[in-house]
């Protein structure tokens, strides 16, 4: 079959033809828009779809750009399918090995015996039996974040101290019982100093942007108040976010590596994102073209 596209810029179907354009939206569009007329630029050939459009043939694309398809952990049985299906037939940037290893946040564990520095981590699995009060006793923690290991957008994640984790309890068991879990110590530095997102295509670092979340919470997403601001990292950050790309069992073509300085003051990486981060174009436009050209240089050397 003739390939009418070069790249497939995926997002979710809440972000096609929107009909309501808030602030929220407006920025999806501009990251999207940016990446889109960067591949147009260099000449290839772009549309932009949901990842679960039912009647495009995926094909008919030499590859697919996931970018916002925000709503995957929301449709999670459906898009594994969907992923198994497209992998077989068109080139995923990133792949699907290292989306599936990212989305299960056990592949800290794996960076961490790579000398990647990460926080302190408890990770609970599946059917667990243990009490919250049992797993804080156990580790000695008292204020504590609990969160899913497969999330995003701080689904169910809850900071917990000692007056309100018997609140918690119920909420705990209902998740436990379907998914694993991960229990790490409350980072005060999050609050104070915010998180630093360090942007790195192909294994090298581009930009970087300063999250902080809002007063009164420990959330630096933007769904929950927090801001953004322009940010210069340090030469350590650099070397730090980079040596954790390179330290993934491929090195993805697009990564988000966001850092924080844990409870000793020690470069530490809350996570990775390689499988639909915000990249924060609308920071640094020209990175889209060098996100772009990373593509088309793929494209090539897949065509050879």
């Amino acid at each position: 079959m003739m390939q009418k596209y070069d790249v497939v810029v995926l997002t979710d179907h809440r972000y096609v033809y929107p009909s309501k354009i808030d602030d929220y939206t407006k920025n999806v569009l501009i990251e999207d828009a940016l990446v889109v007329n960067a591949l147009g630029k260099l000449g290839l050939k772009v549309i932009r779809l949901a990842w679960s459009d039912p009647d495009f043939d995926w094909s008919s694309t030499k590859s697919v750009l996931f970018r916002t398809t925000w709503d995957y952990f929301d449709n999670f049985t459906q898009f594994s399918k969907w992923l198994n299906t497209i992998s077989k037939v068109t080139t995923l940037y990133n792949s699907e090995a290292i989306i599936r290893w990212n989305i299960d946040k056990h592949y800290l564990n794996e960076l961490k015996e790579k000398g990647v520095h990460i926080a302190e981590t408890l990770f609970i699995e599946k059917g667990d039996q243990r009490t919250l009060k049992d797993l804080h006793k156990e580790t000695g923690w008292t204020e504590t974040v609990l969160k899913p290991c497969i999330s995003g957008a701080a689904r169910h994640t809850y900071r917990l101290n000692p007056k309100n984790i018997t609140n918690h309890q119920d909420i705990y068991e209902l998740l436990i019982a379907q998914e694993s879990m991960m229990l790490q110590p409350f980072q005060n530095n999050i609050v104070t100093e915010g998180e630093v997102s360090m942007m790195v295509f192909n294994g090298r670092f581009t930009h970087a942007i300063l999250k902080k979340a809002k007063v009164g919470d420990f959330r630096v997403q933007d769904d929950f108040g927090g801001s953004v601001h322009d940010y210069q990292p340090t030469e350590a950050e650099i070397e730090f976010a980079e040596h954790a790309v390179k330290a993934c069992k491929e090195v993805p073509l697009y990564a988000r590596v966001d850092l924080f300085k844990d409870n000793d003051n020690r470069i530490a990486l809350a996570e990775l994102e390689l499988v639909e981060p915000e990249l924060w174009f609308r920071h640094h436009p020209d990175a889209a073209l060098v996100l772009a050209k990373r593509i088309k240089e793929n494209l090539l050397t897949l065509s050879c």
